[in-house]
């Protein structure tokens, strides 16, 4: 198929770079966080890969919330501040634009009363409001950058499922 086509040889030279929203799960084993790390050798393999690519990574605001709740829940409090430290560190690199991911910016009210609107339903199917604003981040970013490749890079089935292909890209001969 295309995939194929694309991964080797020439026709790789006109695959755009994708946009990729980085999820709770993924960066639970980027921050090797423990008893949610069981993945992260998969997981920085495939972060090389998609920086060596020249990726758009972004952390949306839920998974640094998340991720840093995971952490505080941690039982052994040497374990749990070594991980704090951790992350405080990645987080202020991504907002000082120093690392190969940049945080999506705090949501404004009008996108919150947009996912209030939706939780009700997303509730329904068992999605909560941080994977519903998740989502949302990725409806939006897929109307923000409509030439390009949309997804959620997650270990999670409840999102695994957010990818849009590039629109209307043709080979140019």
């Amino acid at each position: 198929g295309m995939a194929r086509i694309a991964e080797g040889g020439q026709a790789g030279c006109w695959r755009m770079s994708a946009i990729v929203i980085v999820d709770t799960t993924v960066l639970l084993n980027i921050l090797d966080v423990p008893g949610r790390n069981e993945s992260r050798a998969e997981v920085l393999a495939e972060l090389e890969k998609l920086i060596e690519d020249s990726n758009h990574l972004f952390i949306p605001m839920a998974a640094i919330v998340e991720v840093g709740n995971h952490i505080a829940q941690l039982g052994n409090g040497a374990l749990r501040r070594a991980a704090a430290e951790r992350f405080v560190v990645e987080v202020r690199k991504a907002l000082a634009d120093e690392a190969p991911w940049k945080p999506i910016n705090f949501p404004s009210n009008l996108e919150v009363l947009n996912w209030l609107n939706a939780f009700p339903d997303a509730a329904m199917q068992g999605l909560g409001m941080g994977d519903l604003s998740i989502k949302k981040e990725w409806e939006g970013l897929c109307a923000k950058y409509r030439m390009s490749r949309v997804r959620v890079w997650t270990l999670d089935d409840d999102l695994a499922g957010l990818d849009r292909a590039a629109i209307g890209r043709r080979r140019v001969h």
